[in-house]
């Protein structure tokens, strides 16, 4: 597991919370990046709380407006999507993310050749 991987798991779940420590760190306001994104500030909060999901193109803008790692907010986003869709399917989770392994070592040998 690259260090890159090993940081991001450690955040697992955690995409709203990266957010704000991001945010926290430069010193903005929750509204200032709701405006940035023209998003009320009450949906930039739920998704900081993890309670709302934003689109990928939002993840994008919150990344550059934070000055953030496009690929690490990405993932975490992702993985956010995932462990939601997983957690509805538990009794098959393991079994399905397998899978979806297999399958993306498949695709990404293919590809590179």
């Amino acid at each position: 597991m690259t260090n890159s991987v090993k940081s991001i798991f450690g955040q697992l779940g955690n995409f709203g919370q990266r957010i704000r420590e991001l945010r926290e760190g430069k010193g903005l306001l929750l509204r200032e990046i709701a405006a940035s994104l023209e998003i009320d500030t009450g949906l930039m909060s739920k998704i900081e709380r993890g309670e709302r999901k934003p689109n990928r193109d939002q993840v994008k803008r919150i990344a550059r407006i934070l000055k953030a790692d496009n690929k690490e907010l990405l993932t975490l986003w992702l993985a956010d999507k995932v462990q939601y869709i997983i957690n509805e399917e538990l009794s098959v989770a393991e079994e399905a993310l397998e899978i979806v392994k297999r399958k993306l070592k498949h695709d990404t040998e293919n590809y590179s050749h």
